[in-house]
């Protein structure tokens, strides 16, 4: 079963409409709330338009280049409930998801992501081998059914396999204290593999409720942490 799966089926049966991740940006003032069931439908999306567009199979190569945010969450679960593998070198990757101000010279497709607070996509048409990630993506199925069986020593993210990960990202929870109950304020980069092991996957793992800041400002961080009620921190 891929890790996507063993993340989210036992939320989705349980609590499907609660807020998993609420995400901040204190430069633009945005602030997007995704309950379980809408995190699962970006990964459904993501992962149909992997197979279907991209052709990727179980082990191949997925660089990402992007931050901490909604979009890349969404990416993330599905290149890894089609079973891809997340990498940072370009080289030998099917595909590269980058931000919209990331310049790559590379021949491998790039994937532009707008990063846009409401998923809007690009205000221009990228050209050559790049396309528009979130214009793309939304018109693939809202569910995915896997091809085949995703093993567990699948390569997921770097050196870890699909078993790796999940046990990594429960004992980051352990380690935090995260659980159900708690909402998880952090500033932290998703660095791969331990920002986005420590943030975004032990919060999933421990079922709580991320709220993730980008270009986090010390005022509005106060104000943060009152009016969304977090209860752990992950600051950078």
């Amino acid at each position: 079963m891929s890790l996507t799966e063993q993340l989210l089926r036992p939320l989705l049966r349980t609590a499907s409409a609660r807020p998993l991740i609420t995400h901040y940006d204190h430069a633009t003032g945005s602030r997007v709330e995704l309950s379980v069931a809408t995190l699962a439908n970006w990964a459904a999306k993501t992962a149909n338009w992997l197979t279907e567009e991209v052709d990727i199979e179980p082990g191949d190569k997925v660089a990402v280049h992007l931050p901490a945010h909604w979009q890349t969450a969404g990416i993330l679960l599905g290149a890894w409930w089609c079973g891809a593998h997340v990498v940072e070198e370009v080289e030998d990757a099917r595909i590269v998801f980058v931000g919209p101000e990331e310049k790559i010279q590379t021949q491998t497709t790039t994937a532009i992501v707008s990063l846009n607070p409401m998923g809007l996509g690009l205000s221009e048409v990228p050209s050559g081998n790049a396309v528009d990630f979130l214009t793309e993506v939304r018109i693939a199925g809202d569910d995915f059914q896997s091809y085949q069986p995703i093993p567990g020593n699948t390569p997921a993210l770097l050196s870890l396999s699909v078993d790796e990960l999940l046990v990594a990202a429960r004992d980051s929870a352990a380690l935090h204290k995260i659980s159900s109950s708690d909402r998880v304020l952090s500033t932290m980069d998703w660095t791969l593999p331990s920002g986005v092991i420590q943030t975004l996957l032990a919060t999933i793992a421990a079922g709580a409720h991320l709220v993730q800041i980008s270009n986090p400002d010390k005022e509005k961080l106060i104000n943060c942490r009152q009016s969304e009620r977090t209860t752990v921190e992950l600051i950078d």
